[in-house]
């Protein structure tokens, strides 16, 4: 594509009034077949190409530039973060300063040495516990306040070694529990990644990477949210052991501890912080649930106090009819009747009491004795589920065809379970579909086969259609949409029996032609329930029929070679008018209607034995390949058309130079005006009939053609 061409397609693109739409009736209108609208697709392409690539290399660019920006900012967070701490220790040292100069009333400077010196001997110990940190150890020596704020302070002081984890210090109440240094592997190939460092939070758990050329450093890696975390112990299997996985939906992760005891630490910290939080957070809604008493106040003030007591004494009542009477015999039933009707498979009354109960229970609030039947009967709805799946599987028995399902799939779809009766159904038709088609004789004759085939399977999936159609109607369109994909699947094991049997074997063109004809004709019966599918069994079989006529164009070409090279130039004699009638039929057929003109007296033909076989193969070749003719294969069809066409006319022309005889001369100019004038026109014709549009690539071989009738001296040959 040309500098100017791609900048003048760009430009045309780009523009503000561009419209897709009528840019492509345009071009449709100016292509001349469709080798044109391939070439611009391709050059659209070639630009689309471009342009990705310099969007990348763009993005790549500003991707870098991001980066480094990001780098410099993090390196600015961790700075401002020194910073802030240095000042928080100095305004603990100036406020400290007037307290350690009181007088302690009673207390000696010695007991006062002695105690600092207990307290720093307890807080080397706490730190040296193995991973640690201080805990409130000196809450009720300054406080509750200060116990807070040392736990503040202790986060303030490791986070500030981590680099882009400025958010985790604005969660009001978060305090570090337990850190330590572990190794990170990979899930699959157990292979070690990188060296980590694990923050627990009271809330959260913080993994941070090692900074090797800034020692004691960390750089943020992720956050992961305590209750969305699960912990599972992973077995020692030497040399991998010490490890424990993390399972954040929907990623996974593999750490090792430095040894055992460093592990079961992680593994206890871990749920017991998990559990702390669960409780807090369970406290939280328990009493964000509760009502709020009216102030005090306002009682004793109010001068209207008992019409308001006396308003608020009905309430009592109300309580009370919040309760759900459980009492009545059918439900102290209910159970041991889903039990019976279970064992009796009587799905049915199942469904009904189901269905009753949660009528019953609609609108109603849920204490304890209605959850707790609610969960006896959830454990009777599983097993019931698990038994029409169970009656859903293809291990049971085909035999009964769709409607043997009815029964299974609508008290699914009644449970709710739509989803899933549409998969086990569709599953389940699968199934008796291929038991049916491998069960299928195969005949002797292949058009015979493909008749049994067909039928077989085109019924059966008009009966699946149908039958999906009744026990679907008015649920979810998305099942609809499982159903054209599974028909997809269907069509796609009935095209691999199909082309075994049709194409792998070999089969003569026109049987192909047939066999496929009757595909196409049994696919249009599903027309009458609104499903089309022949496009997919277009785009199934387009490899295999294309396989098919090139063979067979490379069958008429070798045979049109082996008669050229015999070719005597000499008129055909039929020796009985029987033979000729018959020839005439013959060429009536192919849609030659003037070959009255081109015989003589006493059964003989003015044409050579080569022209006239070339004739009807070549018309034969067109009518059976136009019965496999769909829009994919057209340029196919047209390109092996003209080779077929181009083997005879270099014949002929070969023929016209090297001939030095005037009679032989004068006969192959003869031979070649039928081929020319009549044969070629009619191609033309049957072409343009049977595929619905004019082929200028026949039209311009044609023209071609005529030159050399013109000038038959010329040494030029048509290619």
């Amino acid at each position: 594509m040309s500098d100017s061409g791609a900048s003048r397609l760009r430009r045309q693109l780009e523009s503000g009034s561009f419209e897709a739409r009528l840019y492509v009736k345009q071009l449709s209108q100016q292509s001349d077949g469709d080798r044109d609208l391939q070439e611009h697709r391709q050059r659209v392409q070639a630009l689309a190409e471009e342009t990705a690539q310099n969007l990348k290399r763009n993005v790549y660019q500003n991707y870098r530039q991001f980066i480094e920006t990001a780098r410099e900012i993090s390196y600015l967070e961790s700075e401002m973060y020194q910073l802030s701490h240095l000042l928080t220790e100095q305004k603990s040292s100036l406020e400290s300063i007037p307290l350690a100069l009181l007088p302690a009333a009673g207390a000696g400077a010695g007991a006062a040495a002695g105690e600092d010196a207990g307290g720093a001997g307890a807080r080397e110990r706490g730190r040296g516990a193995a991973g640690f940190l201080p805990g409130p150890a000196g809450a009720p020596r300054d406080g509750p306040g200060a116990g807070e704020e040392g736990k503040q302070r202790t986060l303030t002081t490791l986070l500030e070694k981590v680099e882009g984890c400025r958010h985790l210090l604005e969660t009001p109440g978060q305090y570090l529990v337990y850190n330590g240094d572990l190794v990170e592997y990979e899930a699959d190939h157990m292979a070690q990644l990188q060296r980590v460092h694990g923050f627990l939070m009271n809330d959260c758990l913080l993994v941070a990477t090692w900074l090797p050329q800034r020692r004691g450093m960390y750089r943020y890696n992720a956050l992961y949210p305590l209750d969305g975390l699960a912990v599972v112990n992973v077995k020692d299997n030497p040399p991998m052991k010490d490890m424990f996985k993390l399972l954040m939906f929907p990623e996974s992760r593999i750490f090792q501890a430095e040894n055992a005891k460093i592990k079961r630490e992680w593994l206890e910290v871990l749920e017991n912080t998990k559990r702390a939080l669960g409780e807090k957070r369970r406290r939280e809604q328990e009493e964000a649930a509760v009502p709020r008493a009216p102030p005090a106040a306002v009682k004793g003030s109010n001068p209207f106090e008992d019409d308001d007591d006396d308003d608020d004494e009905p309430e009592a009542p109300e309580e009370e009819e919040e309760k759900v009477d459980l009492s009545l015999e059918w439900i102290q039933e209910l159970p041991e009747d889903l039990d019976v009707c279970i064992a009796q498979r009587d799905f049915e009354g199942a469904v009904d009491l189901l269905d009753k109960l949660n009528h019953y229970l609609e609108d109603k609030p849920s204490p304890p004795p209605v959850k707790e039947l609610r969960a006896r009967v959830d454990e009777r709805v599983r097993q019931l589920t698990e038994v029409l799946v169970f009656e859903l599987s293809p291990d049971r028995s085909l035999r009964g065809g769709p409607k043997a399902t009815r029964r299974a799939v609508s008290q699914l779809i009644r449970l709710g379970q739509c989803t899933k009766a549409c998969e086990l159904f569709l599953r389940n038709r699968a199934a008796a579909v291929h038991t049916a088609l491998r069960q299928l004789r195969i005949e002797g004759a292949t058009l015979l086969y493909i008749h049994k085939l067909c039928h077989v399977f085109f019924t059966s999936l008009l009966e699946t259609a149908r039958e999906f159609e009744t026990d679907f109607a008015g649920t979810d369109s998305g099942c609809y949409s499982a159903f054209v994909v599974w028909a997809r699947s269907a069509l796609g094991m009935f095209v691999d029996a199909f082309s075994k049997q049709v194409f792998d074997s070999k089969e003569s063109l026109s049987t192909a032609a047939e066999c496929v004809k009757v595909a196409k004709e049994h696919c249009q019966q599903l027309g009458e329930i609104g499903l089309d599918l022949t496009f997919i069994i277009h785009a199934l079989l387009v490899k295999d029929i294309q396989g098919a006529l090139h063979s067979y164009k490379a069958i008429i070409i070798e045979a049109t070679k082996h008669r050229n090279s015999e070719e005597l130039w000499r008129r055909m004699n039929l020796m009985t008018p029987e033979a000729l009638g018959k020839l005439k039929e013959e060429m009536r057929s192919c849609g030659v209607s003037n070959f009255e003109q081109y015989t003589g007296d006493d059964c003989w033909v003015n044409l050579s034995y080569t022209v006239v076989a070339f004739t009807k193969q070549t018309m034969g070749f067109l009518e059976e390949a136009l019965k496999l003719y769909f829009p994919e294969l057209h340029m196919v069809l047209l390109e092996s058309l003209m080779e077929v066409i181009l083997v005879a006319v270099q014949h002929v022309d070969y023929s016209l130079r090297c001939e030095q005889d005037p009679e032989k001369k004068a006969f192959i100019r003869q031979n070649a005006s039928f081929l020319y004038e009549t044969v070629l026109p009619v191609v033309e014709k049957r072409f343009e009939e049977g595929v619905g549009k004019p082929a200028k690539q026949l039209q311009d071989l044609r023209n071609a053609s005529r030159l050399m009738r013109v000038n038959p001296e010329s040494t030029t040959s048509v290619v």
